[in-house]
């Protein structure tokens, strides 16, 4: 049976959490001088995905084998 591969790009933009999965926000990579301070303050969390996205990320992003 071949190996399962993890997704690479996925990979890079997703953190895997107990519950499900984190995100970084967009909207905070350029053009910063418009942008109010709260909203860059509130863009610096990571968010969670969405629940009807897991279950794609978890085809995506195999647990690691024990």
């Amino acid at each position: 049976m071949p190996k399962m591969k993890t997704h690479s790009g996925a990979a890079k933009r997703f953190r895997r959490t107990k519950a499900g999965y984190k995100h970084r926000q967009a909207n905070r990579n350029h053009i910063l001088t418009k942008k109010a301070q709260g909203r860059k303050r509130r863009l610096r969390d990571m968010a969670d995905v969405a629940h009807a996205d897991v279950a794609a990320l978890n085809r995506m992003l195999p647990k690691k084998a024990r």
